[in-house]
């Protein structure tokens, strides 16, 4: 089971690095949309610096939802999607590997570019080790509960769009907790806040590594019959 979870994964990031787009898409897409935010808001950079966290953490958002579509589709067209849920790993394991591979190729590369992003909105120098480490503890949940949505739209052509509206509501947690504990880190809060954001980020991390691949795996056996 061990080696066919490594089989599947290994799949994926070759896939993901032959096909391009993965993550080097969702890393210009958060750059786009950091880019504009000093034209939108003005050359304040006291203001850049009091949004900067949230902004980032949006970003980050955005440009996964902007990948969920690749997770199963492209199996599906292709029929290779028959294929691996014939064999030996059950489905909750091979979603899993799927998650891991799409973080890997997509919320990894977010999360380090993210403090390089940080400099345009004039991030505060203190601020990139806690946003680092919230963005490393939060960026898991959304690759595994962004794969109930991609399971749920398989087969719906252009179902990208879709699958943003289905997940959104379970990034919201994320979003709330990512944001709060950077801002933590960075303001006259209690040190305490900060590590309660911290740890209520780190529940849902673990929460959605057991909820998203049980559900998006029982959403592929109702749509794949």
């Amino acid at each position: 089971m061990r080696r066919a979870f490594s089989a599947v994964l290994m799949r994926d990031l070759r896939l993901a690095t032959r096909a391009g787009g993965g993550g080097g898409m969702a890393v210009f897409f958060f750059l786009i949309v950091v880019t504009i935010v000093p034209l939108g808001i003005g050359p304040d950079l006291n203001l850049l610096a009091m949004i900067a966290p949230g902004m980032l953490w949006v970003g980050l958002l955005l440009s996964a939802l902007l990948t969920l579509d690749r997770l199963f589709q492209a199996d599906f067209e292709d029929g290779s999607m028959d294929i691996l849920m014939m064999g030996d790993l059950p489905l909750e394991a091979l979603v899993a590997a799927k998650a891991v591979g799409h973080w890997l190729t997509t919320g990894l590369p977010l999360v380090i570019a993210a403090p390089l992003l940080g400099l345009l909105l004039n991030l505060d120098e203190s601020a990139y080790p806690p946003l680092m480490l919230a963005m490393l503890l939060g960026s898991p949940a959304l690759s595994f509960l962004g794969t109930i949505g991609a399971a749920l739209t398989v087969g719906v052509r252009r179902g990208g769009l879709l699958a943003s509206l289905l997940v959104m509501p379970f990034y919201i947690p994320v979003l709330i907790f990512g944001v709060g504990a950077a801002s933590a880190a960075t303001s006259a809060m209690p040190s305490g806040v900060y590590g309660q954001s911290l740890s209520l980020l780190g529940a849902v991390s673990l929460v959605s590594l057991v909820v998203g691949p049980v559900a998006a795996a029982v959403a592929l056996r109702a749509n794949l019959r």
